[in-house]
């Protein structure tokens, strides 16, 4: 038998895990989304930025659990858009009731694939929850077709409000998809908005279109005090409640 490849070290001599690419799902448009591994650890990288890791993903969490806070409820319908490693979709179905709806749209069939295959540990029996419908679609595709359905609209399908990832996802953040997306909640619902930076022309858009808007910047990961990520917490008015009062 050959020998193995010695591992790799740094200047201090400490063994380093070398990084491997499990798998590549090509992106509608062009690009290649990898599937990455370095020890325990996972990565979801475009081309040369990372998308999210296993590691850091407080941010992810709070997408869920900071909006289920706002709404004052833990029932009806929610949204999530982008499955990515499971961590917004594990938080909402921790903080929402067993008689709540959780429908994930998730565009490319492979990060499906990657949730049941590599990331399985990740996902645990999230997938199976009775609460969770998951559709390989486009979430603006899903988003146009509803009416006042979503108590909320979890969005994390790119690394911010712009066609990063796809141009096409340029629509989910546009006037018009904005719009889309007022519409598609119910009055008192709330859209959240996870974002890898900030970006104060987005958040003049959503109040444009008649949303509240709630800025948050949290930590990218435990300890962090020069990187951070920003959800925006964006609420349909409830005008029926005024009336009602």
């Amino acid at each position: 038998m050959e020998a193995a490849d010695p591992p790799i070290s740094n200047n201090d001599g400490q063994a380093i895990d070398a990084i491997e690419v499990v798998d590549i799902a090509m992106v509608p448009g062009g690009g290649e989304l990898l599937l990455l591994k370095c020890g325990n650890e996972f990565s979801i990288q475009f081309g040369a930025d990372e998308l999210m890791g296993s590691r850091d993903h407080i941010s992810e969490m709070a997408l869920a659990t900071m909006t289920r806070k706002r709404l004052g409820k833990d029932g009806g319908h929610v949204l999530v858009g982008g499955l990515g490693m499971g961590f917004t979709l594990g938080a909402v179905l921790r903080t929402w009731s067993s008689g709540a709806s959780v429908m994930v749209a998730e565009l490319l069939p492979q990060v499906v694939a990657w949730a049941k295959g590599p990331l399985a540990h990740l996902f645990g029996n999230n997938l199976s929850d009775p609460r969770v419908a998951l559709r390989v679609i486009d979430v603006h595709d899903v988003i146009i077709e509803e009416s006042e359905r979503f108590d909320a609209i979890l969005m994390d399908v790119d690394n911010g409000p712009d066609g990063f990832i796809t141009a096409a996802n340029d629509r989910l953040y546009s006037q018009a998809g904005l719009r889309s997306a007022y519409a598609a909640l119910r009055p008192g619902g709330i859209m959240a908005v996870w974002s890898a930076y900030p970006d104060d022309y987005f958040a003049a858009c959503l109040e444009n279109v008649g949303f509240m808007v709630d800025e948050v910047k949290l930590p990218a990961y435990i300890g962090s005090i020069d990187s951070w990520h920003t959800i925006w917490f964006a609420a349909r008015p409830d005008h029926r409640a005024g009336l009602a009062a």
